[in-house]
């Protein structure tokens, strides 16, 4: 599980969920269903479709370029404030999508579609190894904030072991 906290901040998120998903083709599934629950149950339908077609271009990513698990995290950092992560165990960063996009493509437009969805987006690589040491690389955006939150800054990344 990967641990995201603001330094010098003293207020935890208001709720975290963390969803391991194995590679398999329905993940991506998996991952909008939870987001679903999640968002519904807290109040913020109004990230919800966005959420979801975010989260699913990432988990689509992490299934179709890897050879393992990802998991998946869901942190509200405010009302009206989401940060989502999704963590793969491949240390390749995607390169910046291409302009224009080819009209004939059958992919290539999931970071494209992050890039122009999210309030704020980015890519960390994660040292170390296999899940579960540390490898790999976390791709995250941010729903929200941007009318009046406070983004997040200095934030200190810690890899936790799950077992």
């Amino acid at each position: 599980m990967v641990t995201v906290s603001p330094l010098g901040s003293p207020s935890p998120p208001c709720w975290d969920y963390v969803l391991r998903l194995p590679r398999d083709p329905r993940a991506a599934r998996v991952a909008r269903l939870t987001v679903r629950a999640a968002l519904t149950t807290h109040g913020m339908d109004g990230l919800l479709d966005v959420t979801e077609l975010l989260t699913s271009e990432l988990v689509t990513s992490a299934y179709r370029h890897t050879y393992g698990p990802s998991s998946l995290r869901l942190v509200a950092l405010g009302e009206g404030w989401l940060r989502v992560f999704v963590w793969d165990a491949s240390p390749h960063i995607p390169p910046a999508p291409p302009l224009p996009v080819p009209t004939d493509g059958e992919g290539g437009r999931g970071l494209l579609l992050v890039e122009r969805c999210a309030d704020r987006w980015g890519c960390w690589p994660m040292e170390g190894g296999s899940l579960g040491t540390g490898g790999g690389k976390l791709m995250w955006f941010e729903l929200g904030g941007a009318e009046g939150g406070v983004p997040m800054r200095g934030c200190l990344i810690t890899v936790v072991v799950v077992a």
